[in-house]
C-alpha cells in the first residue's frame, strides 16, 4: 500500500469517526429532547384529565366548562386511566395498552409522579388526592410525529454520512497527492543520483518544514558520501603510486642485472638496493596492517587507566631514538597538581603508536639544518590535549582535509621520504579512544597537530 493510499485512509478514517460522534450526538440529544418534552406534555393532559373529571362536582359551570373545552384537545393515540389507591379501575378514556399493574400504581404513590413506556407509547402517572378518594391518573400517548421527524433526521444523518464520506475519499485523495509532490520530488532527483554524480544534490533543501529536513540531510549524507568517494579514489591512487615504485626499482635492479654477467660486487649491490626495497615493502605492508588492526571494534580492545603525561615522555624517547639529531621540547609549564586530571583510559601499546606517529611526522617535515619541534601538555575542562608544532613547509589549504587518507602526500613534499600513513593510524587510534585530531598549517610557516583525550573521570590514583 503507498504512503498516499494510507494518507487518503487515514483521513477518512479520522472524519469518519468525528462525523459519526457528532451524528450520535446529535441523533441522541435530539431523541432525549423529544422524549422529555412529550413526557411534559403528556404530564399535562393528565393533569387537565383529573380536573376535568375528577374536579367536577366542586367547580362552577365556568371553570368545568373551560376544563372541558381543554379534555377535548387530546393527543395522538391518547389513553387515560384513572384508578383508586387500592387498585381499582375508576375511569378509562381512549384504547392502547398502558402495561399498569399493581407495583406501578404503588410507586405512583410513593413517587408522586412517575414516567415510562410501553412499546412506542410513552406514559405519565401522577397522584391526585381528591374529595371522593385518593387516585392515579395515567395519561399515556404516542409521539408519531416526532419520532417520524426523527427518523427523517436518521436517515438525513446516514445519507449525509455516507456523502460526506465519498467527498472526504476524493478530497483526501487529491490532498495527499498535494502532500505527498514533495516526497515525489526527492524520490525523483535521488533516483537519478549515481556513484558517477554524487557532486548532484535535492533542489527542496531551503524550507523549514519536514521534507526541506529530509532533504538537508540526504544533501549531508551525500557530502559525506562525496568526500568518501573522494578519499577512497585518492587513496587507491596514492598506494598504488606507493606500492608500484618500489616493485619498479626492485624490477629494473634485476632486469639490468640480468642482462649479463656482472662482477661479484655489482650482485651484492643490486641485492642490497633490492633488500631495502623489500624494507620498503615491508614497512608499507605494517602500515597498512595497523590501519586495519585501529579500525576494530573499540570494545575488543584492552584499556588501562594511564598518565598521559608519561606517555607523552615515552613516545619523546621512541622518536629520539630513531632520530638521535632531532630535538623535541615539552612544556609542562600549564599542567595542574591534580594528577587525577592528566589521568586517560585507553591501550597504552595503541597509543603510544599515535603519538610517536605525530612527532615523527612532524620531525619529518621540519627543516633539514635543524629539526625541532615543540610540544605543549594542556588540561583542558573535561579533556586533555597535546599540541605539537613544527616550523615546516605547511600544507596547502585544499589538502588539509585529505592528511587522514592513508598514502596521501602533498605535491610540496613529495621529494621527503614517506608513505602517508603516520596521521591516518594516528586519527583511527583516537577515535578508537574517543579522542580527536586536528591540523592547522600555513604555508612557509609550519603545521599544528592537536591530539586531545577524554579524562578517565572517576579514577582513584590508589588503584591504577
Amino acid at each position: 500500500m503507498t504512503i498516499r493510499t494510507k494518507l487518503t485512509l487515514q483521513f477518512a478514517s479520522i472524519f469518519a469517526l468525528i462525523l459519526v460522534l457528532f451524528s450520535l450526538v446529535i441523533y441522541y440529544f435530539t431523541s432525549l429532547y423529544r422524549q422529555d418534552d412529550f413526557y411534559k406534555r403528556i404530564g399535562r393532559r393528565a393533569s387537565i384529565m383529573a380536573h376535568h373529571f375528577l374536579e367536577a362536582d366542586e367547580v362552577d359551570a365556568t371553570t368545568r366548562h373551560h376544563n372541558e373545552v381543554l379534555s377535548y384537545q387530546v393527543l395522538p393515540h391518547e389513553a387515560v386511566r384513572i384508578y383508586r389507591t387500592d387498585g381499582r379501575l375508576y375511569l378509562a378514556e381512549g384504547e392502547g395498552n398502558l402495561g399498569v399493574d399493581k407495583k406501578q400504581l404503588a410507586e405512583v404513590v410513593q413517587k408522586k409522579e412517575v414516567r415510562f413506556s410501553e412499546g412506542v407509547r410513552q406514559v405519565v402517572g401522577i397522584y391526585y388526592p381528591d374529595n371522593q378518594g385518593n387516585f392515579v391518573v395515567l395519561s399515556s400517548s404516542v409521539d408519531e410525529y416526532s419520532l417520524q421527524k426523527l427518523q427523517h433526521l436518521e436517515v438525513i444523518l446516514v445519507v449525509g454520512f455516507l456523502g460526506s464520506m465519498v467527498v472526504v475519499l476524493l478530497a483526501g485523495w487529491v490532498f495527499s497527492k498535494q502532500a505527498m509532490r514533495p516526497i515525489i520530488k526527492v524520490v525523483s532527483e535521488v533516483e537519478k543520483i549515481s556513484a558517477s554524480d554524487l557532486h548532484r544534490r535535492l533542489s527542496n533543501a531551503d524550507g523549514a518544514d519536514e521534507v526541506s529536513h529530509l532533504a538537508q540531510t540526504f544533501n549531508k549524507m551525500l557530502d559525506r558520501l562525496e568526500l568518501a568517494f573522494e578519499m577512497q579514489s585518492t587513496f587507491v591512487s596514492n598506494a598504488s603510486h606507493e606500492l608500484r615504485t618500489p616493485l619498479t626499482a626492485m624490477m629494473g635492479e634485476l632486469e639490468v642485472a640480468l642482462m649479463k654477467p656482472r662482477e661479484p660486487q655489482e650482485y651484492q649491490r643490486v641485492l642490497q638496493s633490492i633488500l631495502e626495497d623489500a624494507r620498503l615493502l615491508t614497512e608499507l605492508s605494517n602500515g597498512l596492517l595497523q590501519i586495519a588492526q585501529a579500525s576494530i571494534d573499540a570494545s575488543k580492545i584492552k584499556k588501562t587507566y594511564l598518565r598521559f603525561d608519561e606517555l607523552v615522555w615515552m613516545a619523546r624517547e621512541q622518536a629520539l631514538k630513531r632520530q638521535p639529531n632531532a630535538h623535541i621540547d615539552i612544556d609542562f609549564a600549564n599542567v595542574p597538581e591534580e594528577e587525577d586530571r592528566l589521568v586517560v583510559k585507553g591501550n597504552e601499546a595503541l597509543l603510544l603508536i599515535a603519538v610517536v606517529n605525530v612527532l615523527e611526522n612532524a620531525l619529518k617535515f621540519s627543516p633539514q639544518e635543524r629539526r625541532s619541534i615543540s610540544c605543549q601538555l594542556e588540561v583542558l575542562r573535561h579533556e586533555v590535549a597535546l599540541r605539537v608544532r613544527d616550523r615546516g613547509l605547511g600544507i596547502m589549504p585544499e589538502d588539509l582535509k585529505h592528511v587522514f587518507v592513508p598514502f596521501f602526500r602533498a605535491e610540496n613534499v613529495r621529494n621527503i621520504t614517506g608513505h602517508g600513513i603516520g596521521l591516518p593510524l594516528a586519527e583511527r587510534i583516537l577515535k578508537l579512544h574517543r579522542g580527536t585530531i586536528s591540523v592547522n598549517s600555513k604555508i612557509s610557516e609550519g603545521t599544528e597537530v592537536t591530539i586531545t583525550l577524554p579524562q578517565a573521570y572517576g579514577f582513584i590514583p590508589s588503584e591504577r
